[in-house]
């Protein structure tokens, strides 16, 4: 099925959501099963547990499952986006799109490809024996696959911007949402992505430049959050939020959950090659606040979603827009920081005991909005055919 001039950049939403359900699943291995002496529960720590024909064999096995399920899908979907993009590159509408506020759509791909290295990381920690033992070896080539979509997705951002401060046509009617923040979700997972070398490598050059590459992205994040946060509920109390695109106003939940993960990861690492000891109350304090925001918008987007019949229009009818497909960000987002606040804000600080029946009882919210999440990705998946 090819789209040409129906096609929109936010189609590359479903490939994200895919990759991150990946991701999210991993979370249960990352977690719950013991990886003494590794940052990461990997194929080595993975495979003993599944043979010992216990409740954890159980969930560790039903994740790796769906951790290949949903990689599959995630680059089934992004080679198709990628396709459908090629083409729709040479149509008007494409034209049009370079030269309206929509432009900011283009940071879609940036962002989904970086996912698939986060995608392809997890896939190799958790299937690839022994892989642990050369990672070092592999970091630098994940540091330049960070360098290449943190360019590409400069590249779009720059001309975007750069446009907009010569000519001064932006359409501030129609920005009565906050979909002028999939910059930042880009940045923030371009973030995300130097933070990991920079927390795991035992190499202090790769250490630094991974570490360095995050905070120049996650700043740059945290630069435009304030700027386009402003600027959006300034649109929004204006002229009222866009019915299409109000699912923007979720976004704010993944980026949260992305530049959490960074400052976390950047801790680590700084403790770790730099002798800056990790102060534990600060990561309690840190997940606490990030989660607190996440609840809050959470509530915020969905209360205005029903009350204009979003879900009713563009879930529950036949009418289609692509940019249902940022429902499923959030859902993977607080399910992965949630798995963060437990293990690092409460169990690291010793506030409750890991695999005691209250650290269970905490995952459950957690549980039930992945739940949900993967139930709206097929009912989307299927409802756009592909």
């Amino acid at each position: 099925m090819n789209l040409r001039e129906k096609f929109s950049p936010m189609c590359f939403l479903l490939a994200l959501g895919s990759g991150g359900l990946s991701v999210s699943f991993f979370m249960y291995l990352m977690f719950l099963v013991p990886h003494q002496g590794s940052p990461m529960a990997t194929f080595d720590f993975i495979y003993p547990q599944l043979l010992k024909g216990n409740w954890l064999s159980l969930v560790s096995s039903f994740s790796l499952v769906m951790i290949i399920a949903f990689a599959f899908l995630h680059f089934k979907l992004l080679f198709w986006n990628t396709k459908q993009f090629n083409l729709y590159k040479k149509t008007r509408n494409y034209e049009k799109l370079v030269n309206s506020n929509a432009e900011i759509s283009l940071m879609t791909i940036p962002l989904t490809y970086t996912m698939s290295i986060n995608v392809c990381f997890v896939l190799g920690a958790v299937f690839v024996p022994g892989l642990w033992d050369i990672v070092e070896y592999l970091f630098p080539f994940a540091l330049l696959g960070f360098l290449i979509t943190g360019f590409y997705a400069l590249k779009i951002f720059f001309n975007y911007f750069a446009r907009l401060l010569v000519t001064g046509d932006f359409d501030f009617t129609s920005n009565n949402n906050l979909s002028q923040m999939i910059s930042i979700f880009a940045f923030a997972m371009i973030a995300v992505g130097f933070a990991a070398p920079g927390a795991m490598s035992h190499t202090i050059e790769v250490n630094a430049i991974g570490i360095f590459g995050a905070l120049f992205f996650a700043s740059l994040s945290l630069l435009l959050l304030v700027i386009k946060l402003t600027l959006g509920f300034k649109n929004m109390f204006e002229h009222g939020v866009s019915i299409e695109a109000s699912p923007s106003l979720w976004i704010i939940i993944p980026i949260l959950t992305l530049l959490g993960i960074t400052f976390i990861r950047i801790s680590f690492g700084l403790d770790h090659n730099f002798n800056a000891s990790i102060n534990k109350s600060s990561l309690f304090t840190l997940t606490s606040v990030i989660l607190s925001l996440q609840i809050i918008f959470g509530l915020l987007g969905y209360k205005v979603m029903k009350q204009i019949g979003y879900f009713k229009k563009y879930i529950h009818s036949e009418d289609k827009s692509a940019v249902s497909f940022a429902l499923i960000c959030p859902g993977v987002a607080f399910m992965v920081f949630g798995m963060f606040f437990i293990n690092f804000g409460l169990t690291y600080n010793e506030v409750i005991a890991k695999y005691s029946v209250i650290y269970f009882i905490l995952m459950l919210p957690f549980i039930f909005i992945q739940y949900k999440t993967v139930i709206y990705f097929f009912k989307l998946k299927k409802k756009f055919e592909f």
